[in-house]
């Protein structure tokens, strides 16, 4: 039988959480670094480009110290829950996949306890076979680790099956490609636009795709 196996990013395209990010990160700048808040556009932005040095751009230093990677890690575990939300037609989207069959699973480049956590609190978690964060894998997106490691779990079957990646950034398309499944490119997520094969503007779209 054959298995229709949809893969999602999770921040930008299942929810909107770039508030709670944006608090932890100016949080670590002003206690750590003495800095300026940054804006929410700003720090979306800076995520979302291709090549960048993160921790030159929010905490002005040219490696990710430990001291801020474990104090944004502990603030944020507490912060992530405050303000998140699922996109408008994401619930929909999801049910409606898993009452018609669709095997679904969430390719973070996030941890996966906060990965988990916030899915929790927003009520989706268990509509998700597998929740796989940059922590279980060697590379993250655009390496293809992560999705092969699902499609393994799957057992997919190249020949039979059929598999999609979701997701709202140029690293989602790409580890797709690398793992040679099919991109669709969230434009209602984060970035809104995307130069990508198949570009689709609202969650809706991706049932009639699938399905």
């Amino acid at each position: 039988m054959m298995q229709k196996i949809v893969i999602f990013d999770m921040d930008g395209t299942l929810i909107d959480s770039k508030k709670d990010i944006t608090i932890s990160v100016n949080h670590v700048r002003h206690v750590n670094h003495n800095l300026p808040p940054l804006s929410e556009d700003f720090i979306v932005h800076a995520i979302n480009m291709h090549q960048r040095n993160l921790p030159k751009l929010f905490y002005a230093t040219e490696v990710y110290e430990e001291s801020d990677r474990a104090f944004f890690e502990k603030h944020y575990k507490a912060q992530c829950t405050e303000h998140p939300y699922l996109y408008d037609g994401v619930k929909e989207l999801l049910f409606t996949l898993k009452e018609n069959g669709v095997k679904m699973s969430v390719a973070t480049n996030a941890p996966t306890l906060f990965a988990q956590t916030m899915l929790k609190h927003l009520q989706v978690a268990e509509l998700f076979d597998l929740i796989v964060g940059a922590d279980k894998v060697k590379a993250s997106k655009p390496n293809p680790d992560m999705l092969h490691y699902i499609l393994d779990f799957y057992a997919f079957e190249r020949e039979k099956d059929k598999a999609w990646m979701v997701g709202d950034n140029s690293k989602d398309i790409e580890s797709a490609q690398n793992a040679k499944i099919d991109a669709l490119f969230a434009a209602w997520g984060f970035s809104a636009s995307g130069t990508h094969a198949i570009v689709v503007k609202h969650p809706k779209e991706i049932i009639s795709i699938v399905l």
